[in-house]
């Protein structure tokens, strides 16, 4: 490929881990409690309504096209991360097979993915705890947190009509009754960053216990719902089709949007570095907390739909709404002004929600409980994965060496883990859940394209590494991993492509700006210099 694509070698990259590493702690148990409690969250208690409001019924099918784009995926990723045992994920397997340019784009796309996801899931975390404060009491005094203060759709709906956007009835209303900053997302955001500068071993710990408390709610839902399933419930299955590019609607729509429910797997392979006998261990963590993950997404959301419905609503027009924009959230007020059912695509808190609508209210409540309890370890492994990618791109000279400092005590890349928090909490504070979960699953599809050309090129460039995990049919999965991402990017709205491409040229003139002459592998260092 020549010079200018500088490629870093195997060799160094395992050199420069050692030379400069992180603390091993983690074992196989662990590494699936961590890929289970970085999965299961806002997908499910969360995006479900969002997904619907694309598809409808046909979130079944989504479910299924997502999980099997993110298993090829997975399988890619379990061979990478049992040869190359380093903190970076797809960054570091992009840089040992394709070079320098494509390993910054993906590393660069990789903190998208990772800060915006983290920022979704803060808004979901506030979703739910604003009702739980709002139904508590204090004597006779109500507690309530006003809109303005836990939403930002008031914000949005103004700016909107602002910058020229037709003033329609779902705009003007959104306007009337929404908020202007989501401070509950920004509170959750802090919390959750100064547990990770800590360290990654108390919030290893941490999240084990939450994953155990969000089985539970889960499992309840599942027990509660399943047997209530109606068929009726489920016609019309595709309401919105198969796809549209520009608008995101339909079951390929729908797909991409509940992606992000299963992208947290890779946050895994990104704690490589950190795990105990990793060529054994993350494969293990990687593939048994995806498998487990599909089976409980698919119960839940058959549950959710089956018992009440999930067909999307339309505009007064009778066009679509995208979830998650201020239309949808004046259109909601609407229909519940009109004192007509709220559908299930309206809830913020769509699991509470279907159960208060069966007769459950206080388990709603506890359910609502557990995902205030369980979303905060979804937070963590978000931001836990992105600190670890821009320490690594630290590392290698492609970011400011002050990135990849670890705290003295804590032994934690703190410098980063901060910029991240604040990054998160300013995006959560007006950003809304799917529209940051969109924009996050395009950096994700990027980059998990790039780890699935990597794995057959890497096995043809150094056929004889050891391999304790092989992905079988590797000349099968492969091309069908980047055809499921190309698929899922293609159901995207037109506004997550755009973002994807701005950021993206952002990032190279960053590479080329200052990068590209700081890189230590372009200056002839195959390690990074010694502190």
């Amino acid at each position: 490929m020549g010079n200018s694509w500088r490629i870093k070698s195997l060799d160094s990259i395992l050199r420069t881990a050692e030379k400069k590493s992180l603390h091993r702690t983690l074992g196989a148990f662990q590494l699936t409690l961590l890929g289970i409690g970085a999965v299961i969250g806002t997908g499910i208690f969360v995006l479900t309504a969002e997904a619907a409001q694309k598809a409808g019924p046909g979130l079944m099918l989504s479910l299924i096209l997502a999980g099997t784009v993110c298993g090829l995926a997975a399988l890619c990723y379990s061979e990478l991360a049992s040869m190359v045992p380093v903190a970076g994920s797809a960054y570091t397997y992009t840089y040992a097979v394709m070079g320098e340019v494509l390993a910054w784009m993906v590393g660069w796309a990789l903190v998208l993915e990772y800060a915006l996801g983290a920022s979704a899931v803060c808004v979901g975390w506030a979703n739910h705890v604003v009702p739980l404060i709002n139904a508590m009491h204090i004597g006779s005094y109500h507690l309530h947190i006003p809109d303005i203060l836990s939403n930002a759709d008031g914000l949005r709906a103004k700016f909107a009509m602002a910058t020229g956007t037709p003033a329609t009835p779902e705009l003007m209303r959104a306007a009337q009754i929404g908020g202007y900053i989501n401070l509950p997302a920004v509170f959750i955001g802090i919390i959750v960053t100064l547990l990770l500068i800590k360290g990654t071993t108390e919030s290893a710990t941490v999240n084990a216990m939450l994953v155990l408390v969000k089985l539970a709610a889960l499992g309840v839902f599942i027990i509660l719902t399943v047997p209530l399933i109606q068929s009726s419930n489920f016609t019309p299955f595709m309401p919105n089709g198969i796809g549209d590019p520009v608008t995101g609607q339909g079951v390929i729509g729908a797909a991409a949007s509940i992606f992000f429910a299963y992208v947290g797997f890779d946050a895994v392979s990104t704690a490589a570095e950190e795990t105990v006998n990793p060529q054994r261990n993350v494969p293990i963590g990687l593939i048994a907390s995806l498998l487990i993950c599909t089976l409980i997404y698919m119960l839940v959301a058959a549950g959710a739909i089956g018992t009440i419905g999930g067909q999307p609503v339309m505009s007064s027009t009778g066009q679509f709404i995208p979830p998650g924009s201020a239309e949808m959230a004046g259109r909601c007020a609407l229909i519940t002004a009109a004192h007509q059912p709220k559908p299930l695509v309206c809830s913020d808190e769509a699991l509470v929600y279907v159960l208060q609508s069966i007769h459950w209210p206080i388990v709603g409540r506890w359910v609502g409980l557990a995902a205030v309890i369980a979303l905060p370890s979804v937070i963590l492994m978000m931001i836990y994965g992105q600190t670890r990618v821009a320490f690594v791109m630290a590392r290698d000279g492609l970011l400011p060496s002050a990135l990849a400092k670890v705290h003295p005590k804590f032994r934690t890349p703190h410098v980063v883990t901060a910029i991240t928090g604040v990054f998160v909490c300013v995006t959560a504070s007006v950003l809304t859940v799917g529209f940051l979960a969109d924009l996050s699953n395009a950096g994700t599809l990027f980059a998990f394209a790039m780890v699935a050309i990597a794995v057959p090129v890497l096995r043809r460039r150094a056929p004889d590494i050891k391999r304790s995990f092989k992905t079988p049919l590797i000349w099968l999965v492969a091309p069908l991993a980047v055809l499921g991402c190309a698929v899922l990017l293609y159901g995207l709205n037109a506004d997550a492509k755009w973002v994807l491409v701005i950021w993206g040229a952002i990032g190279l003139v960053i590479y080329f700006a200052y990068s590209r002459r700081r890189s230590y592998v372009g200056r002839g260092l195959e390690e990074a210099p010694a502190d």
